[in-house]
Parts: structure tokens; C-alpha cells; sequence
């Protein structure tokens, strides 16, 4: 596949980072988040796609074009983590590691974003660790391709 390349993919409300509920969210702008994120493949030599949206449609399209040219994605799908029948099965449709991830821990907040629809078919899950979690999704994404010697 020569420059190993992931989708660093997020959903609705994602573009408000750091304005949007920032008891919740932390502080960090989704802007700040994709330069942090870049440095880290810089580091390691992984190009990054960018892309968010607000429109599962447009999500869903993100990431079956990635299984063309990404050796795996990460995703924080937002509130249609626990809603979307359409983006799990996409998920699980891909032949490409796809790591969840939510900046709040959800099992501490309302009892209906307990439950993810994508946790059962996504190779890992972060949550509860802010924007940091971005990296610690991107780590374990790369320590799972490596144990699959790819």
C-alpha cells in the first residue's frame, strides 16, 4: 500500500470542539485536535485523513471510501453512536480496523449514550480521555495493524 494512510473521521456537533459544552468536551477546537493528530503521524510516518460531518450519509460514504486506500480508521461518530443501524453495518462491512472514540466517558452521562451500536464491530474503543483520546485511538490502531503484520 507504500505511505500507510487512516481516516481520522468525526460526526455531528464535532465541528463546535471547544465551544460546544466545554464541561464535557474539554476546550480543544476539532482544529487543534487534526494538528495534534498530525504531528503524531508525522512522527510516525502515517498520512491522516480529515473529515467530518453532520449528515450520516456523508459519514457513511467517508468510510467506505476508505477501505479503498486506508489501512484503517478512526471514528467518533457522536450521537449516532447510538442511533445508526447504517454506519455499524458499514463498519462492519469494512475490511480495514475501525477504533471508536468519544471524548467524554459515556457511561457517565445519560443512561441512553450508555449503549454504542458500533462498539460490537469496531476493533477498539477509547473513550473519557479528551482530545487526547484521539492519539490513544491512533496508538492502538497502529499497535493492531502491526500484530496483524500490516
Amino acid at each position: 500500500m507504500g505511505t500507510r494512510r487512516f481516516l481520522v473521521l468525526n460526526g455531528p456537533n464535532l465541528n463546535l470542539l471547544g465551544e460546544r459544552e466545554p464541561e464535557v468536551y474539554g476546550s480543544v477546537t476539532l482544529e487543534e485536535v487534526e494538528v495534534r493528530c498530525r504531528r503524531w503521524g508525522e512522527e510516525r510516518g502515517v498520512e491522516l485523513r480529515f473529515a467530518q460531518s453532520n449528515h450520516e450519509g456523508v459519514l457513511l460514504d467517508r468510510l467506505q471510501e476508505a477501505r479503498r486506500d486506508c489501512a484503517g480508521g478512526v471514528f467518533n461518530p457522536g450521537a449516532y453512536t447510538h442511533t445508526s443501524v447504517a454506519l455499524r453495518d458499514c463498519v462492519a462491512a469494512l475490511r480495514i480496523p475501525v477504533v471508536e472514540v468519544h471524548l467524554s466517558n459515556t457511561h457517565a452521562r445519560e443512561p441512553f449514550r450508555r449503549r454504542s451500536l458500533l462498539a460490537p464491530v469496531a476493533a477498539g474503543r477509547v473513550e473519557g480521555f479528551g482530545a487526547a483520546g484521539y492519539l490513544l485511538a491512533l496508538e492502538g490502531l497502529l499497535g493492531i495493524l502491526r500484530e496483524r503484520g500490516l
